[in-house]
């Protein structure tokens, strides 16, 4: 058996799990609801309070998605219940960001400043206060729509190696060049 897929899946009395005919899960909780069209191969089901998973074959195939299935639906009941967030810090002189009526407003060194719509599920806040570098901080029920706008906003100005500037996820470590040595 797969290492990953035999694990069960813990639920708590706050989490609503339903299964129906086409094998689209859902997921329901305190945060939002979500839902997974789940590979016909792999069998869903509730037992004693867990979501167990069990597939058709041994095949490569089959094992590989028993898995990735069983990490998704994880991934569901824990986006419902507690949500994921992601920070992101600016850093660089003159670099800013706010929101406005839900647009987040990012002025990166550029001549203009990129304006971005976060996609719905996805709530964007700058805080500003803590230190002297805004944070970007997004949050959303669903963890892979949360990493993929926080890497798209990363995109726009990724962290330079020669003096750290630009978009980096907190406490990421980015590895510095040494500039130009001095003439001889």
């Amino acid at each position: 058996m797969s290492r990953i897929g035999k694990l069960p899946i813990p639920i708590s009395d706050k989490v609503e799990f339903s299964v129906n005919a086409e094998n689209v899960v859902t997921v329901k909780g305190s945060k939002g609801t979500l839902s997974l069209k789940v590979d016909p191969s792999i069998t869903v089901k509730s037992e004693d309070g867990h979501i167990v998973l069990t597939r058709a074959s041994e095949d490569r195939q089959y094992r590989a998605l028993h898995g990735l299935y069983r990490a998704l639906i994880n991934n569901a009941v824990i986006g419902v219940t507690e949500g994921y967030s992601k920070t992101l810090e600016i850093i660089g002189v003159g670099y800013r960001a706010s929101v406005n009526n839900g647009i987040v407003e990012l002025g990166l060194g550029h001549s203009h400043p990129f304006y971005f719509v976060p996609p719905d599920g996805v709530t964007i806040e700058v805080d500003t206060k803590s230190g002297k570098n805004p944070r970007v901080i997004i949050s959303g029920v669903n963890k892979e729509l949360v990493g993929q706008v926080a890497a798209k906003i990363r995109s726009l100005r990724p962290p330079e190696p020669y003096k750290g500037k630009g978009v980096r996820y907190l406490n990421e470590q980015v590895r510095r060049k040494a500039g130009k040595s001095a003439g001889k």
